[in-house]
């Protein structure tokens, strides 16, 4: 089994080597430059973690592995025109950088390339991990409405909340992982039960998110600290005040989570204040650590001498602090 900076190295190379025409240049520039932003590349690592799960070659994995890298990067492009950001990865957006013009166009192009990069799946596996693709394309576009529909009302229930990040978030590693482990050879059975653990993974991410957004710092989040709570985002932190404060306090919660008078320090430091009380942020970090444990014995459960790289990566995710 590789290690994690072998699978990281294969996928870095691959995207430097990825040959995009010089013009248009508005066109090319802007996917070159959200693709050198790195990060993570949590997602095509799990691609070639899973397809090695089950064979000692990777290489078939790699276009499709940096083909949902791609699609990733569309997403995160589409995601800061809808949410108006201007920075990504403490650099400026393509939108900050190009205009919202340009960045839609470049982000549709990504799309296409995905696809393209995806379809380089060997011939047996290809029509399940194009199906896999696309549905998973089109339920991280119905996750995206879903949280743009609760922007517009008051009554998110946690409930809800989680339902739209496994759509938004979860199902794109998940599927990272069920591409991987078929191009490796796994049975359905086996690539089923990888796709599962990653819905919890992803879970677990992105509630992490909700949670360092509030409790981490400008300087390694790249951002100031507490956009969530000012901009009036249902997160997890909302959605579970919803649930446990007494029907005599709700009303004065939900004016002040949407009160846009309040500075921004003012507002962060009073939701904190709420959170302690109603220890919401104890429950968002227990909820974190469930989805973790959830997903390692999903993991366990397929008894492969080899999973211990997939689950100490894992674990890095879980223990990150940016």
């Amino acid at each position: 089994m590789k290690t994690f900076e072998e699978f990281l190295s294969i996928i870095n190379d691959g995207i430097e080597k990825l040959d995009f025409p010089q013009e248009p240049e508005n066109f090319y520039a802007p996917v070159r430059y959200i693709l050198s932003l790195g990060g993570k590349r949590m997602r095509p690592v799990f691609t070639l973690m899973a397809c090695n799960l089950f064979s000692e070659d990777v290489s078939l994995a790699v276009k499709p592995a940096i083909g949902m890298e791609v699609f990733h990067n569309f997403t995160l492009l589409h995601d800061d025109i809808m949410d108006n950001s201007n920075l990504r990865r403490k650099k400026p957006t393509v939108n900050a950088k190009w205009g919202n013009n340009i960045a839609i166009l470049s982000g549709d192009g990504m799309s296409y390339l995905a696809s393209k990069l995806v379809a380089e799946s060997p011939q047996e596996v290809k029509n399940e991990v194009l199906d896999i693709f696309f549905q998973t394309a089109l339920e991280v576009c119905e996750g995206q409405q879903y949280d743009m529909d609760f922007e517009a009302t008051n009554d998110v229930l946690l409930s809800q909340y989680l339902e739209m990040i496994r759509l938004k978030t979860a199902v794109l590693p998940a599927a990272c992982l069920k591409i991987g482990a078929l191009i490796g050879g796994a049975d359905e059975v086996q690539a089923q039960k990888i796709y599962d653990a990653g819905i919890k993974i992803g879970l677990a991410f992105q509630l992490q998110d909700d949670y360092l957004d509030n409790y981490s710092t400008p300087e390694i989040l790249g951002k100031p600290v507490g956009g969530d709570v000012n901009e009036g985002k249902k997160t997890v932190f909302y959605t579970r005040m919803n649930e446990v404060l007494p029907d005599n306090e709700k009303q004065e919660w939900i004016k002040f989570y949407n009160d846009k008078a309040l500075g921004f320090s003012e507002k962060h430091v009073k939701a904190k204040e709420w959170f302690a009380k109603y220890k919401v942020d104890v429950y968002c970090k227990d909820l974190v650590d469930f989805y973790y444990g959830e997903a390692y014995k999903i993991l366990d459960s397929l008894n492969l001498n080899n999973i211990s790289v997939l689950k100490n990566f894992v674990e890095k995710l879980r223990v990150r602090i940016s």
